[in-house]
């Protein structure tokens, strides 16, 4: 059976991912990338293993899985630090944070429950049977393809009556969405902290409570997030300057409340600016002033933001930040709610069948780097040979690549470059050449 490569430049990125792994099984790693890019049809695992070859040593690879969801936050960290050496680093560095479900079939899927879904569809489904995962990405915007996600991480939510299901010998514990993202952020700080950025986390406004917000502000990470229109929020603590403080501890909220609806109906206070929100410059209407709240325990920062349909709230607990850096850092989110489709649609996360927790966890993960890794590829690619739009006049052509489009390229230079190692490096006729590139583009 013929096996495609994966192109030079992936292969000291992937050696660094499966450097911290036993040197009897690091091996396998690569082998299942590369399976993971070049499959076709139901993504499944065998799916996988078919792609690359493998026959007689399957129940290996099934077993290696389970060993490298054991290895995921390391292993995460690693490909974190490869990206800050190729993509580089600004000013500041803005992360992502939501969850999102994934189906499961059976009762022996261990972790498995019932989940809200998030995208019912005509069939009005409220719950789903299957996984449910807090997903950590960092945000990042091309210079001209916009905003896009990299996922690294992500840890798996448990119901506390599922945990039956899981062996004891797993020594899980049940931890909330809320104290998962928490330990996201921690994770974070610990493997970027070293650079010295302002780290920055946007969330949804489900995140925005305690449980998160003081733990990520204990590890110095800024969060950003949608504000609740009844959220109880406080004015400044009263300040006496030149004046000797009085006994006992000093106060952290003000006196008064402000409510934000209050504040919105005002017509008076509104102000206009500009700022790029999803790929294109807008003028905003916004207010914003400074407040204390009991889940942030200090002072942040409002905005709110009249839309058509409204007002909407945001906050920020960094108060020196500007209007235009929190509504930014609010639209690039949307980056994160992109990955998940593209992860489910064209990666065909979920697909995969397997049982045990630890195996859950490795062919999740495989399928968050192999999302990173195709973006990494493709990042300082023309995109004349990310996407050719020649033979659809119907589409534009000026729009930009999508991850589908970055994957369909790679897979056609794996094999490219394979039909040019079993040439020789014979240049070959015309012919031959169409031919070619006609059957890459039918299989890709």
């Amino acid at each position: 059976m013929v096996v495609w490569n994966l192109p030079a430049a992936c292969t000291p990125w992937i050696s660094c991912l499966a450097s911290p792994l036993h040197g009897r099984s690091a091996w396998r790693l690569p082998v299942l990338l590369q399976g993971v890019v070049l499959a076709h049809g139901r993504r499944t695992v065998a799916s996988w293993l078919r792609a690359v070859g493998v026959g007689r040593d399957f129940a290996a690879f099934y077993y290696f899985l389970a060993s490298l969801g054991q290895r995921t936050e390391h292993l995460a960290g690693l490909l974190l630090r490869l990206l800050f050496g190729v993509i580089g680093v600004g000013d500041r560095l803005l992360f992502g944070l939501d969850d999102s479900p994934t189906k499961r079939y059976g009762r022996k899927v261990q972790g498995a429950g019932l989940h809200h879904n998030p995208t019912p569809g005509p069939t009005d489904q409220q719950f789903l049977y299957g996984h449910l995962w807090v997903t950590l990405a960092w945000i990042v915007r091309h210079p001209s393809w916009g905003t896009i996600g990299l996922p690294l991480l992500a840890l798996l939510y448990v119901r506390r009556k599922d945990l039956g299901q899981v062996p004891a010998r797993y020594g899980w514990a049940f931890r909330t969405k809320l104290e998962l993202a928490a330990r996201l952020v921690a994770w974070l700080a610990a493997w970027a902290g070293f650079l010295g950025k302002p780290l920055w986390v946007v969330v949804d406004g489900g995140y925005a409570k305690a449980p998160f917000l003081k733990p990520a502000l204990a590890a110095g990470v800024v969060v950003v997030g949608r504000l609740r229109k009844d959220a109880a929020l406080r004015d400044l603590p009263p300040s006496s300057p030149g004046r000797r403080r009085l006994p006992g501890r000093p106060r952290i909220y003000g006196h008064n409340r402000i409510s934000l609806a209050k504040r919105a109906g005002q017509p008076r206070g509104w102000q206009t600016r500009e700022a790029v929100l999803y790929g294109k410059r807008v003028r905003k209407t916004y207010k914003t002033f400074l407040a204390t709240w009991a889940p942030v325990g200090r002072v942040l920062r409002v905005v709110l933001v009249r839309e058509a349909h409204g007002w909407l709230a945001f906050f920020c607990t960094d108060p020196t930040a500007s209007v235009a850096q929190i509504l930014e850092a609010v639209a690039d989110r949307a980056a994160l709610e992109q990955d998940f489709h593209d992860l489910k649609e064209v990666e065909g996360l979920g697909q995969q069948q397997v049982r045990t927790m630890w195996a859950n966890l490795g062919v999740f993960h495989l399928n968050l780097w192999v999302h990173t890794l195709i973006e990494l590829w493709a990042w300082r690619q023309p995109k004349r040979r990310i996407c050719d739009r020649t033979g659809s006049p119907w589409d534009k052509a000026a729009r930009r690549p999508s991850h589908a489009d970055r994957r369909k390229a790679l897979q056609r230079a794996c094999v490219r470059q394979g039909i040019w190692r079993w040439s020789h490096g014979q240049p070959l006729s015309r012919k031959i050449q169409t031919l070619i590139n006609s059957l890459i583009q039918l299989v890709s």
